[in-house]
């Protein structure tokens, strides 16, 4: 998933934070320069795996100084970068006990509903926990660029409606969506009008099990080459 890139002064925080991290990443001190650093990536939409484990950690040796806010942003942001396996990491380092927090228990259902594209339940859910999620600028989008990759690699053609589905965008906006991905994508509108539209998708090995086939059944010559030796 595509993140942004800092801003001068940005790189120069995130730089202070990576050396902090690098040089004691279990001084206790630094904890607080960590908790600012998911501020600023929230502001900046700007997004750094190795700190917010670090932070993680930090408050299982400090637990009487954890902020549910913060660990909360920890796991939207991480959320937001799927389909990398963040979430996960940084679930492992919460206490159970913190777990069990509903803004928490909600953010593990809704990773639950994308871990299994089920987009739908996901979007329905979100629409009922926009107070937990509207803290973090560009979530919606995020999960939206999520959505068109786990279509690309499942689809080879989709219908309009299993767009609108997965993205959660409809109507006039929908339109645009498409459009942009038709620019930008390699999408090609196939047929018809309105919900009646079909999307034509890249191939890739994925969505195109000959392509995956074709690569794994063309071994290159050299590599026989090096068999043979062996087998002799």
């Amino acid at each position: 998933m595509g993140r942004e890139q800092p801003t001068q002064s940005q790189s120069q925080m995130s730089y202070t934070v990576e050396q902090l991290v690098a040089v004691n990443p279990y001084n206790p001190d630094i904890l607080p320069d960590l908790e600012n650093y998911v501020n600023e990536q929230v502001s900046s939409q700007t997004y750094s795996l190795e700190a917010n484990l670090c932070l993680l950690r930090l408050y299982q040796f400090e637990p009487e100084r954890m902020s549910t806010q913060i660990v909360a942003r920890i796991l939207i942001k991480a959320l937001m970068a799927m389909p990398a396996p963040d979430f996960s990491l940084c679930l492992f380092l919460i206490p159970e006990r913190v777990q069990m927090d509903e803004q928490f228990k909600t953010l593990i259902v809704l990773s639950h509903y994308l871990e299994t594209a089920k987009f739908r339940q996901f979007w329905d859910e979100a629409a009922k926990n926009r107070h937990i999620l509207d803290v973090v600028p560009g979530f919606e989008q995020a999960i939206q660029r999520y959505a068109v990759n786990v279509l690309s690699l499942t689809y080879q053609k989709v219908p309009r409606t299993v767009i609108a589905e997965a993205t959660n965008i409809e109507g006039v906006s929908l339109d645009k969506f498409i459009e942009h991905h038709v620019a930008n994508s390699g999408w090609v509108v196939t047929k018809g009008q309105g919900k009646g539209q079909l999307v034509s998708l890249p191939s890739n090995e994925f969505n195109h099990p000959d392509l995956k086939r074709s690569t794994a059944d063309s071994i290159p010559l050299e590599h026989i080459t090096r068999i043979f030796p062996v087998l002799g």
